[in-house]
């Protein structure tokens, strides 16, 4: 079958950066699916992996976003799938990718598609969709009925994948005032298309932008982008008692101290956990993706696709690379097709 994989760390504009393979039909193994890759889409993960990758003359194949067709069911497997299901998933950074015609995932990780939704537009949304649901509900513990602790929240960088879900996502939350970050005129206008209350600019002052906009005070703050530049101003602007949650690693050692007096929570979301670790609940991520296919299906999530590339294969998947690492991509990116 094709695929594409990597060999070693490249610049995302090297033609050997991702290549394009032809490996062994998979079989599903115990607990598992066989999908037929219908669309994909790239994330940061991608580039992340794709930069780390060792030379060990070993090929890797990347790609944790993935919608398309069941087309075998492997021992043991839970639930009532179905030959034919129209499905997508994240799946785990234990295994292989989904950057290849056929993908074998753990059943457990996988949800049903949005009916609504185009292949290319459902394959936009799980992994973004697990992060935004799981830092904001699991992590900061924001509630979609009853009373909340925290009652305004800033997306730091909102306007690519997490962020785009992050904003709807916490739109659903009674009287949450949410603020997003971008900085440049497209990006502040397709926040605010999604619901975002209001935008500040990222690469300003943010305790100013937040006076200028009437919101000095900010009690839970979604990190999305740049931590080691943002962090100590975040410190500073959240209020008491707040919560700092942050979705992408710091390049250099921070000073957790500056959070102490305040007796602000500091955590960690990294959507990976779950399938990495094998947890107990890991079948959680199904359930949350088949909420959001609710979700979607009823209006109430936009999808968050702006660009398709077809058909899947490197030269394509090597400029969704090329556009991630500018860091000015807005919503996602996909690809259809094989």
């Amino acid at each position: 079958m094709k695929a594409i994989g990597l060999y070693k760390a490249l610049p995302a504009d090297h033609p050997e950066s991702l290549v394009d393979l032809d490996i062994p039909y998979p079989r599903p193994g115990v607990g598992d699916l066989l999908v037929r890759v219908e669309a994909i889409s790239v994330n940061p993960a991608d580039c992340r992996a794709r930069r780390r990758k060792v030379d060990d003359g070993q090929h890797a194949i990347l790609g944790w976003d993935v919608a398309g067709t069941v087309v075998e069911i492997g021992p043991g497997v839970a639930g009532n799938f179905s030959v034919g299901d129209a499905v997508y998933y994240a799946g785990d950074l234990n295994r292989a990718g989904g950057n290849c015609q056929f993908h074998a995932v753990d059943a457990r990780l996988v949800g049903r598609r949005p009916q609504t939704l185009p292949v290319e537009d459902a394959a936009a949304i799980p992994l973004v969709a697990l992060t935004a649901w799981e830092a904001l509900f699991e992590r900061m513990g924001f509630k979609r009925s009853g009373k909340n602790r925290l009652h305004s929240l800033l997306i730091v960088g909102a306007a690519g994948g997490v962020g785009s879900m992050a904003i709807q996502l916490a739109k659903l939350v009674p009287d949450l005032v949410v603020i997003a970050t971008a900085s440049r005129a497209e990006s502040r206008a397709w926040c605010l298309k999604l619901g975002a209350d209001a935008v500040i600019d990222h690469a300003t002052d943010l305790q100013h932008g937040l006076a200028d906009i009437g919101s000095p005070k900010v009690d839970a703050v979604l990190l999305l982008g740049e931590p080691d530049v943002h962090f100590p101003n975040l410190a500073q602007l959240i209020e008491p008692h707040g919560h700092l949650c942050s979705v992408v690693p710091f390049e250099r050692p921070i000073d957790l101290n500056l959070l102490m007096r305040k007796s602000v929570t500091f955590t960690w979301e990294f959507m990976f956990t779950r399938s990495m670790f094998n947890t107990d609940d890991v079948s959680v991520q199904a359930d949350i993706l088949n909420e959001m296919s609710m979700l979607i299906d009823k209006g109430l999530i936009a999808p968050i696709a702006t660009q398709t590339l077809a058909p899947i294969n490197a030269p394509n998947l090597r400029l969704s690379h090329q556009l991630l690492d500018t860091r000015r991509t807005i919503g996602k990116i996909t690809l259809k097709d094989f």
